[in-house]
């Protein structure tokens, strides 16, 4: 592949200025996530009836994949108790009604339901944190039923696990595993923005790459490592299933006839791709299978002007060296 023109370090530039989560906002966003979890940890001292058991950061921002567009964070939020109600409606009107006591400091609006989750406003940062409820029973691996951000449905999950399930990506390729996350989610991001009707969850996203990390690919070139990418999504057609064997046996999977099954590697009963139709599944591709001419045209065109048009392709207008 030639670098002439646009190198891999090039590519590491983009990032830093354009894609990444800066590393002093990273650090305040965590600081106020973790300000939130360790007020609530002292009143529950305090309060031992009290049915909120645990705040956990989550999402992008905890397994080191947040991009610069991170307007929002993620905690869950474990919730106990044979008086916590099961309607998901009833149950973020019961979380919210909590943390308003445990945070009187706050403003009736600063703490407000969501369709799935409860979401704290800080006045101070503009931030918002959205509070996912899982009700826990006790489990020592931290499984819980959260409440889905597709259909609002209960979902048996562990968080711990799934920051685990990451993390161990991560030390495999260390810094490139997420960086290539990041650098995907972004394009797929511009994809939603130029294409009616495109969608491609992050979460796919991680998982896929999850695959391909597992399967020995090097992350450590990044137009390389983007084109494995892309390649996948064309030549697998997205009717390959992933699934990962840390947390539980492949045997265990049930059978199905979704067109795009990727498992989720704490569950092994939750097609994370449940929702998506061929219809979906198609535009993803679709859009691979461009991204990845984009690519393959840049690192051959012959001149600077032409091999940034061409990733431009991927990244959009932003892209500059």
């Amino acid at each position: 592949m030639s670098r002439e023109h646009v190198s891999h370090a090039d590519i590491v530039r983009f990032a830093d200025e354009r894609v990444n989560l800066p590393r002093d906002k990273a650090n305040i966003y965590r600081a106020q996530a973790r300000g939130l979890r360790e007020k609530l940890e002292g009143y529950l001292s305090e309060h031992p009836d009290f049915t909120l058991r645990k705040m956990m950061l989550s999402g992008s921002l905890a397994k080191g994949t947040a991009l610069r567009s991170l307007n929002d964070i993620d905690v869950a939020c474990y919730v106990s108790g044979a008086e916590a109600p099961s309607d998901v409606a009833k149950l973020l009107d019961y979380i919210a009604a909590r943390l308003r006591k445990a945070f009187p400091n706050f403003s009736p609006e600063q703490v407000q339901p969501q369709t799935y989750s409860v979401t704290v406003s800080f006045r101070g940062t503009g931030l918002d944190v959205d509070v996912v409820p899982i009700l826990y029973d006790g489990d020592p691996l931290w499984y819980g039923n959260l409440v889905s951000q597709d259909d609002g449905s209960f979902l048996r999950t562990s968080i711990p696990l799934h920051l685990d399930f990451a993390a161990k990506r991560r030390r495999c390729q260390e810094k490139h595993f997420a960086q290539v996350v990041r650098l995907a989610k972004f394009w797929a991001g511009r994809m939603k923005q130029e294409r009616d009707g495109f969608r491609f969850k992050s979460f796919m996203i991680e998982m896929i790459l999850a695959k391909l990390c597992d399967d020995g690919l090097p992350f450590d070139d990044y137009p390389e490592a983007l084109q494995h990418f892309f390649t996948y999504l064309a030549t697998s057609d997205l009717r390959e299933h992933i699934a990962f064997s840390d947390y539980y046996h492949l045997s265990a999977v049930p059978t199905s006839s979704d067109r795009v099954r990727i498992t989720d590697p704490v569950n092994a009963q939750n097609n994370v791709a449940r929702l998506y139709t061929p219809a979906n599944a198609d535009a993803i591709v679709d859009a691979a299978i461009d991204a990845g001419d984009a690519i393959d045209a840049a690192l051959a065109a012959p001149n600077k002007n032409l091999t940034v048009g061409y990733w431009q392709k991927v990244f959009g207008p932003s892209f500059q060296v």
